[in-house]
């Protein structure tokens, strides 16, 4: 097999003055300092202390007067942990928002015993907007590369999507034991939130009396009558039939935390509701739904939070 063409990194790594040349798996030679390495990394510190032959019979190869020294990552993973070795001033810490890059860099900051690496990956997989758009991602990358912490707060934002994903490039960074603990902790959450959507007692203590929550109902005593009221007896706070969209709200609600229980699946929700009900007819409820079921839903993600809190990922690390 042919070697891959040699070229030069980018700058900062293409000094004239560098006294050391990585080259990548995929033919880039990085010029740089063995002083910003070693200060950075214990293995560097280690390697580059070690004797070097003074007769010439080393066959080190050389290169412009200085040793050539080939590495096993590609020249992007390269690129990225040599910038976290170089300061600040010279090489900014290079931003880790790609999933795709950010298990290889964390191979090769365990590699190179370099600890700051390894908080930085960590960083980047407790992202909340890479945790909001991907947490299976984010589970499949921190459970390969055993970071509890990670691991389990991927697993949490997960609850917000649905219980059977779909086709992930990282699946293959887990096991099948790993997926179904994950699919496990997930239906365990479900069950428990289930529980929760049965008993309104969370409900009446929080508001108190019927009365608090008016809006929630229509009121003979007041003379207001409007949207119908709400037949299903699984959803009678007070005793009391509620509003007709209230019920369609806790019945949508009541099937969507089966799958995601989560208290984002409560919200979202509750905002489809306020448009669907602000663009119907009824002028009394389309001018209080917003401050109503804005708190309700609110109170109602609390309580799911609340509810899948306690339960544990069950999974060795």
């Amino acid at each position: 097999m042919e070697s891959p063409t040699q070229t030069c990194a980018s700058a900062p790594f293409d000094h004239v003055k560098a006294d050391v040349i990585l080259r990548s798996a995929d033919g880039v030679e990085f010029r740089v300092f063995m002083l910003f390495l070693s200060l950075a990394s214990p293995f560097f510190e280690t390697l580059f202390g070690l004797p070097q032959a003074s007769d010439g019979t080393s066959d080190q190869e050389m290169k412009d007067g200085i040793a050539v020294i080939a590495v096993s990552e590609d020249s992007k993973t390269l690129d990225l942990f040599l910038r976290f070795c170089y300061p600040s001033t010279l090489a900014e810490d290079p931003c880790l928002d790609n999933l795709t890059e950010v298990l290889s860099v964390l191979a090769a900051a365990r590699k190179y015993s370099l600890d700051l690496i390894e908080r930085k990956v960590c960083q980047a997989l407790a992202n909340p907007k890479v945790l909001e758009t991907e947490p299976l991602r984010s589970f499949a990358i921190a459970r390969n590369a055993r970071l509890k912490h990670e691991t389990i707060t991927a697993a949490r934002h997960n609850l917000r999507q649905p219980l059977i994903p779909a086709l992930f490039a990282e699946i293959n960074l887990i096991t099948a034991s790993d997926f179904l603990a994950l699919l496990t902790y997930h239906k365990k959450c479900a069950i428990a939130v289930k529980a929760l959507m049965k008993d309104f007692t969370w409900m009446t203590n929080h508001y108190g009396n019927i009365d608090s929550c008016i809006w929630l109902f229509n009121r003979p005593r007041y003379n207001q009558y409007c949207c119908g009221q709400g037949t299903d007896t699984r959803f009678l706070p007070w005793n009391t039939a509620p509003l007709a969209w209230w019920t369609t709200y806790m019945q949508e609600v009541y099937e969507l935390l089966q799958d995601s229980p989560s208290g984002d699946t409560v919200r979202t929700a509750a905002d489809r509701t306020i448009q669907k009900v602000r663009s119907a007819t009824c002028a009394a409820c389309s001018g209080r739904v917003k401050e109503g079921m804005t708190e309700f839903s609110n109170l109602l993600a609390l309580k799911v939070e609340e509810t899948v809190a306690p339960i544990e990922l069950e999974m060795d690390f």
